[in-house]
């Protein structure tokens, strides 16, 4: 397939494919599925999990899963990557997670504590669709757009995703609250058809995306140096680092408080759901979805004001000082309680959230050397951040299912923050300045 780079239509086709796939965050990752699974324990009255002779908490087992699920992105994504980029043929496998990512997202209308292994694996598939489906997706965008167009294209593509899944979880809040008028027998039921809407948007939506994307695919024959080659490339990231003084200090500042961050954000609404005295179910379903809500628009603005301040104060004060805000907020969660309480809490969880994200990305892509192999560099920073979530979440469900706390796991996050915050404070001290 013959194409123009720089095409509208094909920059178009691409930002749409995250109208498809954002659901999957906004409805699976963060609102309808974390209050599915809450209910369900709730309502057989159970707390956790047997696994091995040892009953393990269901928060605790879902931060395994999800991490379980991260480590797989990040092992495969360099191997597949490689392959990607030499045989020409990212839209197979585009194609292959969304596949996976959507049919899993499905599969979950049957998730049962009868069939529990079962669901959880469709669950850590469904996550393993979407992240790698996205590392194909994000690494289209220098092969179809030229520089110039880049900023604004990534930043329509974000702006769909955000319209596209809030319109879906909008339509799945109503039919959860008002389940009988869809003739469904209760919320859990409103909640599993939610799944399958969600599967049918992503893959449907996704063809779209489909038509006009190129296929890149060549005549080259597999061969096993290629297998290996993305693991060779950071590899020789990590080597060129060792020079590098001030961006690997901050790299590793980055993955330690991305740990705290990451972990905060997915783990959130399984707090929210089990931690908060909501007074009842449907009060607990609106809050926590309410909750997701404030906490997508507040981000924007987070956003806007963390550029502002980056601008002023550069961008590694202005990340100590955002780390300084989430060790601030992690200790003021180990007091919540009320929804209200909650719903302040994550508003400024919101603040910094689109914030921090967006910072860091922008301060990494500043300290890259002069190099013209930035796909290797971004490809390391992506395998950094997704160990980092690994290493988080376990952490979050061992803290939890030792102490017989939540809100135990969320104060030990503050370690993370403590440690990123001095880490970026030698960083800064480098000679060299953004």
């Amino acid at each position: 397939m013959s194409f123009e780079k720089g095409s509208k239509s094909v920059l178009n086709a691409w930002a749409f494919y995250d109208w498809a796939n954002s659901v999957y965050s906004l409805v699976i990752t963060s609102s309808i599925f974390p209050l599915f699974y809450g209910a369900l324990f709730r309502l057989a009255h159970k707390d956790g999990i047997e696994i091995g002779g040892q009953v393990v908490k269901s928060e605790s087992v879902i931060s395994y899963v999800t991490a379980i699920g991260f480590l797989i992105v990040a092992l495969i994504s360099p191997i597949l990557s490689g392959i990607a980029d030499y045989l020409g043929n990212k839209k197979f496998f585009l194609k292959l997670f969304c596949f996976i990512g959507s049919v899993s997202c499905m599969l979950l209308y049957f998730f049962s504590l009868e069939h529990v292994y079962l669901g959880l694996f469709t669950y850590m598939l469904a996550l393993v669709g979407f992240w790698g489906s996205l590392v194909f997706y994000n690494s289209y965008l220098p092969d179809i757009a030229l520089e110039s167009q880049q900023d604004k294209i990534s930043a329509k593509g974000y702006s769909l995703g955000y319209i596209g899944s809030v319109i879906l979880l909008l339509l799945n809040l109503f039919m959860v609250l008002k389940y009988d008028i869809f003739g469904f027998e209760n919320e859990l039921a409103a909640m599993r058809v939610s799944f399958l809407l969600v599967g049918f948007w992503w893959l449907g939506f996704a063809q779209i995306s489909y038509r006009k994307l190129p296929d890149f695919s060549n005549d080259k024959k597999l061969i096993k140096s290629v297998v290996f080659s993305g693991f060779k490339e950071l590899r020789k990231v990590w080597q060129q680092l060792q020079t590098q003084h001030k961006l690997k200090k901050y790299l590793l500042a980055f993955f330690v408080y991305s740990m705290g961050v990451q972990t905060v954000m997915i783990a959130a609404a399984y707090f929210g759901e089990k931690e908060i005295d909501w007074g009842s179910d449907s009060k607990r379903t609106f809050g926590l979805i309410t909750t997701i809500l404030l906490i997508q628009l507040i981000a924007v603005v987070g956003a806007v004001l963390t550029a502002r301040a980056s601008k002023k104060f550069g961008n590694i004060p202005t990340l100590i000082g955002i780390n300084v805000f989430w060790l601030i907020l992690c200790s003021a969660v180990y007091f919540v309680k009320t929804p209200n309480e909650f719903y302040i809490v994550a508003a400024f969880v919101g603040l910094v959230m689109g914030g921090i994200q967006s910072l860091s990305r922008s301060t990494y892509s500043k300290l890259l050397p002069q190099t013209e192999d930035t796909t290797s560099y971004f490809s390391f920073y992506d395998v950094a951040e997704k160990i980092g979530i690994v290493i988080g979440m376990f952490m979050y469900g061992f803290v939890t299912d030792q102490t017989g706390r939540v809100q135990n796991a969320i104060l030990f996050l503050i370690v993370f923050f403590l440690i990123g915050i001095v880490i970026l404070t030698f960083a800064n001290r480098e000679k060299r300045t953004i």
